[in-house]
């Protein structure tokens, strides 16, 4: 290499995206320098473990390149890689780390191993983030069984391991070595929702088979040697391990980039640099490729590689390897291309104002974008669906009074709604119709949870919203948004494990809580023992007592299930009622009412006791549950039987089988979960949840079983189609079966090889008058109920969450 050649193109890092770049200067004729820090092409693939198989996701999308790939093990893809970069006749340059860059277009000086030099019209940095991982910070993380790397899982034998993670390197690891040592999966939260589809099935059969241990919920606490400390929703575990595997991602190498002058959005940790269409930098010359770029899949990093050389060569016309995807979604805003609508999105929505366009695509990929007209409906108050929207164009409305559609408030362009069916798993809290002509955008949940874990200032910006909304829903309804942001600036949101307890009597009352997932049980010492006064769910407040009446806290609250509050500082919130007299009244009116139900409960202890024992039992987390008044059950077992005949002879319900208290029975049947723990790992995606609530098995179950280990209740079981049953006249007549109800002999006739899958009590969404197990009672016993609405039924007063 002659010291005085200038390249048309130096990239830094031979990566997908960094090969398949040289690949295509080669291919092209362009004067070229592949500049690789070791001494192999690829050194991410290369360290992954070996026999690895590497998947070639998205599957919709194609591939753009001069070298191959296509799914495979790490050894074969590694193989037709350097095979490529020997037949395009790629400039490689091996040991040579760039440790710095200079200038800008036509004239870029580049740095390598700290003195050589070279010089080159234009840059690709390919270099990806692995060099800068992240690593656990807690006590006790410099302890020898910490690793973040696995290079060979057969290196290790019978070792009690656990991998934490969620994504696709901590899924491989775990699956890889679960053929021969006793491993765990720790998972800050319920799903795999950020891996690869193909890995998430892998992990999650892995599950089912009891290979592998998940550990959901789960955050590092502490280590020692020989064990690793998580906090969970239900408390703090110590597992003792041999060695633990972390593996957290990575960040941008953002002091290197920087000092090349590559500007970030933000100060994040993890943001990534701002790039055009064309992947420049704000650095004229200089542009950014693959995982640094926001695209870690090797595809999506290869296509870049590709198109960013044609970019160079002055191919302007060459479109991105998604545009066909994008331009069928955006069918119906025929105004706009894909190019005019991406800089839209990112102009007016501010919730991804830090994603570069590059990240913008990909988010338009997976949703879809609607053009309601004037009075569409979006939906409907009361709705189980759970996707996010926003709105790039037009306004909504958002309907606040059931009973008076014509009252309504209206949101613009740049806003966003949805967000609460996201947050808190309940029910739409509003009808939203479309204002004007507008353009939406539709965001499936599985994205939003994505983008939310993985995108620091998605999640602020959701947060931030979230919290003026609810407090405006739940507590100051007649207040504007102006007066509720200063108190919502300085709001904070906790999070409780199930049974923590949230504050107790006797604390100083310094604050306000609004629950905003789960529910909890408010608990007063009254005769010497503690009794339950009531149950919040979520959209209820509570701490209000002690604030206006400025004394200690009058009672304790405790999280019924894994709950989130907001928690707002009490001199604002006093200083809003001041200024409020709507607000002061209805909450002057609300300390009353609690007054009373503290005395109506001390006067009738035995009915805290009921709402402490249905809490025990999960009926907090519950959005429909069965319960049967044992005083006036006589026993028929009719419920049990129009079970069995609504449903193809399997009943979903066990009458006899539950908790009891009092004369209060909770049967075995789905309870419907606001966070249903059936779907958290179901392949085929096939347990959804209908628009009125209803959460029901679809036909695209596979009959793998997870749901059936998942729910905490045993409501869920694996049965096989029986044979058909003879009818009622062929049993009347002809004493064929044994009549009505679920016909034991059939099961007998069931092939032992027969397919089973899921079944559970789907509330017989589908069949006029509601659940057939309520209608066929004789004797009223039997009722569905939602929780909330029976807690404030029983203790005979009006809730404000009512």
């Amino acid at each position: 290499m002659a010291e005085s050649e200038v390249f048309k193109v130096a990239i830094v890092g031979s990566g997908p995206a960094g090969l398949s770049a040289g690949a295509r200067a080669a291919t092209l004729g362009l004067s070229h320098v592949v500049l690789e820090k070791t001494d192999h092409a690829s050194d991410t693939i290369y360290k992954f473990q070996k026999g690895k198989f590497v998947m070639s996701t998205p599957d919709v999308l194609p591939l753009r390149s001069d070298v191959g790939f296509d799914a495979g093990s790490r050894e074969g893809i590694l193989d037709v890689w350097n095979k490529g970069l020997s037949d395009c006749n790629v400039n490689m340059r091996y040991k040579s780390e760039v440790t710095g860059i200079t200038g800008s277009k036509g004239n870029f000086e580049i740095t390598i191993n700290g003195s050589d030099t070279i010089k080159a019209e234009n840059v690709v940095l390919a270099i990806g983030l692995q060099g800068n991982i992240n690593k656990l910070r807690i006590p006790g993380a410099e302890n020898p069984h910490i690793q973040y790397q696995l290079d060979d899982p057969d290196e290790y034998e019978h070792e009690r391991i656990i991998v934490i993670g969620a994504g696709d390197a901590s899924i491989e690891n775990a699956v890889a070595l679960a053929s021969h040592n006793t491993v765990y999966i720790a998972n800050r939260g319920t799903e795999f929702a950020r891996a690869k589809r193909g890995n998430e099935l892998a992990i999650l059969e892995a599950i089912d088979k009891g290979q592998i241990t998940p550990l959901y919920g789960a955050s590092s606490a502490r280590a020692e040697p020989g064990n690793l400390t998580l906090d969970t929703s239900d408390g703090e575990i110590t597992v003792e391990c041999d060695r633990v595997i972390a593996r957290l991602g990575a960040a941008p190498p953002r002091k290197f980039v920087e000092a090349c002058g590559v500007e970030f959005p933000s100060e994040d940790r993890t943001a990534l640099p701002e790039v055009s269409g064309t992947y420049e930098s704000n650095v004229d010359g200089l542009h950014v490729v693959g995982a640094l770029g926001g695209y870690p899949l090797i595809k999506q990093a290869m296509n870049q590689g590709y198109e960013v050389i044609e970019y160079i060569n002055g191919n302007t016309e060459l479109e991105p390897a998604d545009q066909e995807l994008l331009k069928e979604r955006l069918k119906d805003v025929p105004q706009y291309s894909v190019a005019e609508f991406v800089a839209l999105v990112r102009e007016r929505l501010p919730i991804f104002a830090e994603l570069n366009p590059l990240l913008l695509r990909e988010m338009l990929v997976e949703s879809t974008v609607h053009s309601p007209a004037e009075g569409d409906i979006v939906f409907e108050k009361n709705d189980y669906t759970n996707s996010f929207y926003t709105i790039v164009e037009g306004s909504v409305r958002i309907h606040i009074d059931a009973d008076n559609f014509d009252n309504y408030i209206t949101i613009g362009q740049g806003a966003f709604f949805g967000e609460m069916g996201l947050i808190s798993g309940r029910r739409r809290t509003a009808t939203i119709s479309s204002n004007e002509k507008s353009i939406l955008i539709e965001t499936p949940r599985r994205t939003m949870i994505k983008m939310r874990n993985s995108v620091p200032s998605v999640r602020r910006v959701i947060d931030r919203e979230a919290i003026i909304r609810q407090i405006q829903s739940y507590i100051a309804p007649g207040v504007s948004r102006d007066d509720l942001k200063p108190l919502a600036d300085s709001a904070e949101i906790k999070r409780y494990k199930k049974g923590e307890v949230i504050f107790k009597e006797g604390d100083d009352g310094d604050a306000l809580h609004l629950i905003r997932k789960g529910s909890a049980m408010v608990t007063k010492r009254i005769g010497g023992r503690d009794v339950t006064l009531n149950y919040q769910a979520a959209g209820s407040y509570f701490g209000e007592m002690a604030l206006m009446a400025e004394i200690p806290r009058t009672a304790t609250v405790t999280a019924a299930v894994e709950t989130e509050t907001v928690i707002i500082e009490g001199e604002k919130f006093i200083n809003l009622m001041n200024d409020d007299v709507d607000l002061y009244n209805r909450m002057d009116e609300l300390y009353g009412t609690r007054l009373i139900r503290t005395e109506q409960m001390a006067a009738r202890p035995e009915s805290g006791s009921l709402i402490e024992f249905l809490m025990d039992e999960g009926v907090g987390e519950a959005t429909d549950v069965l319960l049967i008044d044992e005083s006036i059950c006589v026993g028929c077992d009719n419920c049990e039987k129009a079970c069995a005949e609504t449903h193809g002879g399997v009943s979903r319900l066990n009458r006899e089988a539950g908790p009891s208290f009092a004369n209060v029975h909770i049967p075995t049947s789905c309870r419907h979960c606001e966070h249903p723990h059936c779907m958290t790992d179901c392949p085929p995606d096939a347990i959804k949840r209908s628009q009125d609530g209803e959460v029901y098995i679809s036909d695209a179950c596979i009959g793998c079983g997870n749901c059936v280990r998942n729910c905490p209740y045993g409501v869920v079981q694996l049965a096989a189609e029986p044979p058909p049953k003879p009818g009622l006249l062929s049993w009347l007549l002809f004493g064929q079966g044994n009549g009505p109800g679920e016909d034991i002999s059939l099961r007998k006739k069931i092939p032992k090889d027969a397919r089973k899958t899921a079944v559970k009590c789907d509330m017989c969404k589908d069949i006029a008058g509601g659940a057939s197990c309520v209608r066929a009672c004789p004797t009223g016993a039997a009722i569905r109920v939602n929780p909330n609405e029976f807690m404030q039924f029983y203790l005979g007063s009006r809730g404000e969450a009512d």
